[in-house]
């Protein structure tokens, strides 16, 4: 029997694998192809770190090695210090001999204890699981579906005063970056005026870059900023990653906040050292840290004395909480936030609950520079019609760690002023930087097969697409112009007769691929790691309402296939509602949608005629769904991700017993028949079990008997799927 590995992840996406899961097994079971699980939850990997688990993403990191390896990734957390904290702390709860996060470690052993934790922290999933490069683009389905059911986007007000704000001349990473490419492979020592800070085994013809941020600039930058947004009468905010750049962003956060309340950091600057407040952490953290002080009252008003002055108002995460942009780090992440800026016609909320125009301050130029096209597109052109836009599908590095910026061990806030050298080890001096205290230095390595791999899978999809390959490279920054050495050289090897391939800086590709959008063609982005995260979130929002129903297909370079479905942005929040009254609003068709490329993968690979049949029974399905618009509803007492999953199981079982595979035909025409003579009575039973609070257990790491019962309450439904 065929295997599929499904991973086990966190909040929405893990709620609706306990409802989804059975059916699944269920019909592929029929075909031969057994889909097991993997725990690489965020609680699965802190019970692995701590010894109390078997390492799981450790096993899956082989098996994207392995030939006929096959994996659907769901979206996990990318952990900060915060989640972190809160997942132990539900750990310990529930009976596990854990210890507690050591924010300070002041011995050997809580260094130890820190080091085994921060392996959790971050983007720590994927670098080890995609050894592959990225193919995300809408299947036509779901393209045809949006452009039929138009989601709504916010028209941009007249004389819009909305733009984004980021560092330009120098003092960023994009102005300080230097790289090479490797002529052969020895290792290679990062140091800081000698002293070592890390060294690596550099392969032959990788490319390294190293850069650096200036502390100092991007404070004189922040300031700026909120002087300007006073001067221009918009909201301002902070949009970085603090999940994936997990040591950059951060610290970047943390200045930020210090800056806008710069005079009550400096006025209870000894009460914050006292209490180990950590600025990288938001107000969250220091609220709670301050909590029970004698002083705790007065650094309220003292924080809120500036909220009320002049200043401008700061983005808020939640108007009805109280909560703003400085809350968390990992409250605003740029990928899923400036979507919704541009969604909403450049605005964001206020603490009234107001939506108004914004400056969105991204300090790296960058990415920045994208972000500040696709703003500045829509304010000279309008908002885009959702019912006419062309697409964008990406091509992204991503194999082998390429680009990995800010979640690996080469990234660093210097300890002190002077040089930071890198250094091979035969003696050759690659670069060097003169960098002041404070500093963030980082390191990026992208390897050159999975280069050359990004540079045929863009071929490929220009050859079926027929459409424009843009490769989103600038000739000005330092990688880039190493790259674009190496995307010459490859595609001299490659068919491309007929294909217009064109290399272009970030601003001229946003540019000719939003004039293609709004003339409804559709465009191939061929990106670096991290812009692709950027694109693949910004173009699906606008053009399909969520990221979460893009095909995200990683071709192996082993052999294999990673299938990774939706981003899980607003997955808390559906949580927290499913908790409150029942009901829960993911949508699981990014989930639908990598079972049914798997599915194929495995059909194709072993020229299986029963799986096929399978497999284009689900594209019937998947069809049917959108069709027939079941998609989950907002509103509790209507039809939710469960009923969804009734309804794929009923149009697949339907398309099965249609199908011209007599077997499988023969199997499932009574489970057609009983799945719709008996839809009355389990849509019934289904809508039952909303409306009351949900126990399961926990958050992180929910009970699954409380947890199944809870996602599976159709008593007609399981009795249904379980006789398959």
């Amino acid at each position: 029997m065929s295997k599929i590995i499904w991973s086990v992840i966190d909040e929405a996406p893990a709620l609706a694998t306990y409802s989804l899961l059975p059916i699944v097994n269920a019909f592929t079971q029929a075909a031969g192809v057994e889909v097991v699980t993997s725990d690489i939850s965020l609680s699965g990997r802190v019970l692995a770190a701590m010894g109390l688990a078997e390492d799981e993403l450790s096993k899956l990191g082989e098996v994207v090695l392995q030939e006929d390896g096959n994996i659907i990734k769901l979206p996990n957390i990318s952990a900060s210090i915060g989640q972190l904290k809160e997942c132990i702390a539900e750990l310990q709860g529930q009976g596990y001999d854990i210890p507690d996060f050591p924010e300070n470690p002041a011995n050997a052993d809580e260094e130890a204890i820190r080091t085994k934790y921060n392996t959790c922290l971050g983007s720590a999933v994927n670098p080890v699981l995609r050894e592959g490069n990225s193919d995300r683009r809408a299947a036509k389905a779901v393209k045809k579906f949006a452009q039929n059911n138009p989601h709504k986007l916010r028209a941009f007000p007249q004389n819009p005063k909305s733009y984004v704000a980021h560092m330009e001349g120098d003092g960023d990473f994009y102005s300080n970056e230097q790289s090479v490419t490797m002529t052969k492979a020895q290792r290679v020592t990062i140091a800081l005026n000698g002293s070592e800070l890390a060294t690596i085994d550099a392969m032959d013809k990788e490319v390294l870059d190293g850069t650096y941020m200036s502390v100092a600039k991007l404070k004189t930058f922040i300031a700026k900023t909120i002087e300007d947004a006073k001067k221009n009468g918009v909201l301002w905010s902070i949009h970085l990653k603090a999940t994936m750049m997990k040591i950059s962003d951060p610290i970047m956060f943390g200045h930020a906040f210090t800056v806008f309340f710069q005079e009550v950091f400096d006025k209870y600057a000894d009460v914050f050292a006292e209490l180990q407040v950590n600025p990288n952490q938001g107000m969250s953290d220091l609220e709670l840290k301050i909590s029970g002080h004698a002083k705790e009252a007065e650094i309220k008003a003292a924080f809120q004395a500036v909220v009320e002055s002049d200043n401008p108002e700061i983005a808020m995460v939640d108007s009805d909480k109280g909560t703003t942009n400085f809350n968390a780090s990992n409250d605003v992440i740029i990928d899923a936030s400036m979507p919704v800026v541009v969604r909403e016609g450049g605005k964001q909320w206020n603490r009234n609950g107001d939506a108004v125009e914004c400056v969105a301050v991204i300090p790296d130029s960058t990415y920045a520079m994208f972000h500040a096209e696709m703003v500045a597109d829509c304010v000279k052109n309008g908002q885009y019609d959702v019912t006419t836009m062309g697409s964008m599908a990406n091509v992204g590095l991503m194999a082998q760690k390429a680009e990995e910026y800010g979640s690996h061990p080469t990234t660093f806030e210097l300890s002190e002023a002077g040089k930071v050298t890198v250094t091979a080890e035969d003696g050759t001096e690659l670069m060097s930087f003169d960098c002041e205290k404070g500093d963030i230095w980082r390191m990026s390595r992208a390897k050159d097969i999975p280069i050359k791999d990004w540079v045929r899978l863009a071929v490929e999809r220009g050859q079926i697409e027929k459409v424009p390959v843009i490769f989103w490279l600038d000739e000005n920054r330092a990688h880039d112009a190493e790259m674009i050495k190496k995307v010459n050289t490859y595609l001299k090897d490659l068919n491309t007769d007929g294909l217009d391939i064109q290399i272009m800086n970030v601003t001229d590709a946003t540019r000719f691929t939003n004039a293609r959008v709004r003339a409804g063609e559709n465009t191939i982005a061929v990106t670096g790691n991290v812009l692709r995260d950027h694109l693949t979130d910004m173009y699906p929002i606008l053009e399909l309402g969520t990221s979460a129903k893009m095909l995200s297909i990683v071709p192996l370079l082993a052999g294999g296939g990673l299938y990774e479905t939706g981003a899980g942005g607003s997955a808390p929040k559906h949580v927290d509602q499913f908790l409150k009254e029942g009901h829960l609003r993911w949508d699981s068709l990014g989930e639908i949608l990598a079972l049914a490329e798997s599915l194929r993968f495995l059909g194709n690979k072993h020229s299986d005629v029963k799986l096929a049949a399978l497999t284009a029974g689900l594209d019937i399905a998947n069809d049917a769904y959108l069709d027939n618009s079941k998609e989950p509803s907002r509103k509790c007492g209507e039809p939710d991700n469960k009923a969804s999953h009734f309804f794929v199981a009923q149009y697949w079982a339907k398309a099965l017993a249609e199908g011209d595979n007599a077997e499988l035909a023969a199997k499932f025409a009574p489970v057609a028949k009983e799945l719709t003579e008996k839809e009355d009575t389990i849509i019934a039973e289904l809508l039952a079990s909303e409306g009351s609070p949900k126990d399961i257990g926990g958050y992180f790491k929910p009970d699954i008997a409380k947890a199944t019962a809870a996602m599976r309450p159709s008593a007609t439904l399981n009795a249904i799927i379980d006789a398959i």
